[in-house]
């Protein structure tokens, strides 16, 4: 085992969502994304990174994260319920609305997910869903 691998069976949910949220401002800024803030609560809702795209374009980003094996056939996609989409749209809603300066009426702004699939301490996927939309 390298010195960078961690060792997954002694994290909990929280701390595994912690390591796919860092893998995703990893992946993010590699794309040329400003990462504005992690984490932010908005009432009784979280937002796990919003983010300014290299073209402006506010962007809030659900993360979810799974360790492969965790769950048979689940993807980390799969855990992003219409209940948390609706909770994660009002706090989106509340957030442009008191962050004026942050939000170009003219570009808009819009829900990403990002999936994080881990494998023992190592990210071996990031699956990046751009504009989603609950719609079933």
């Amino acid at each position: 085992m390298s010195p960078n691998t961690i060792k997954m069976k002694s994290f909990n949910n929280n701390e595994i969502g912690r390591i796919g949220e860092s893998a995703a401002c990893e992946f993010l800024a590699k794309k040329r994304y400003k990462i504005l803030f992690r984490n932010y609560r908005e009432k009784f809702d979280e937002i796990d990174i919003i983010a300014k795209s290299f073209d402006g374009i506010l962007v809030f980003i659900e993360v979810k994260t799974l360790k492969i094996g965790s769950i048979a056939g689940l993807m980390p996609e799969d855990n992003l319920t219409k209940e948390k989409f609706r909770k994660i749209s009002r706090a989106c809603r509340l957030f442009v609305g008191s962050h004026e300066k942050l939000f170009d009426v003219h570009k808009g702004w819009r829900m990403d997910l990002m999936a994080v699939t881990l494998n023992g301490g190592d990210v071996v996927l990031i699956d990046h869903y751009k504009n989603i939309t609950m719609e079933w």
